[in-house]
């Protein structure tokens, strides 16, 4: 059980439900961590913004989803794991593939180096090296591509930490953490 309230269709003020109802236009559904972000509108209005920008980035939909899986594991955010699992399957990742994300890494060599920069960034709490800065560039990512590598990182600090901070009931198909 939740630990912070799920808003849902009959808790809903009016605001809440114009939110809710946008999301399950867009996705078909509304996950519950979603519900928990519409406690507050403005901060399920800032995320839903910052979710909406991200995905309008150079990076593609796969590399954004090994980024999501690396740190839900490298967090213990079982939640965020069970759900980018899901996602990521349907991005075309494979199980081989989201256990190489889970570990830290990637079968594909680029994205390997991202996936690591990200974790380098929740580790050192952004206090990464210009050897790792470098290590990025040389493996093909732009400048703008790291901004983006950052904002995913974020992001998905963001939503590690709501789903670990309000135990939200997983609506995905479960994903136990690595030991």
């Amino acid at each position: 059980m939740s630990r912070i309230a799920v808003i849902d269709r009959n808790t809903a003020d009016t605001e809440q439900q114009q939110l809710l109802d946008a999301i399950q236009r867009e996705l078909g559904s509304v996950p519950n961590f979603l519900k928990v972000f519409a406690n507050s509108p403005a901060a399920l209005r800032a995320f839903l913004g910052l979710h909406g920008i991200a995905k309008e980035g150079s990076l593609d939909l796969q590399t954004r989803e090994r980024i999501a899986l690396a740190l839900a594991q490298q967090n213990a955010c079982e939640y965020c794991l069970s759900a980018h699992t899901a996602l990521g399957r349907n991005a075309g990742l494979n199980g081989d593939e989201i256990a190489a994300n889970r570990a830290g890494g990637s079968q594909d060599a680029k994205a390997a180096i991202a996936v690591k920069f990200a974790r380098s960034l929740v580790e050192h709490q952004g206090e990464v090296t210009s050897a790792e800065i470098l290590e990025v560039r040389e493996a093909g990512f732009s400048d703008a591509d790291i901004v983006e590598i950052i904002t995913h990182v974020g992001m998905n600090l963001l939503t590690n930490i709501l789903g670990k901070a309000s135990r939200v009931e997983i609506d995905f198909p479960k994903v136990a953490l690595a030991a």
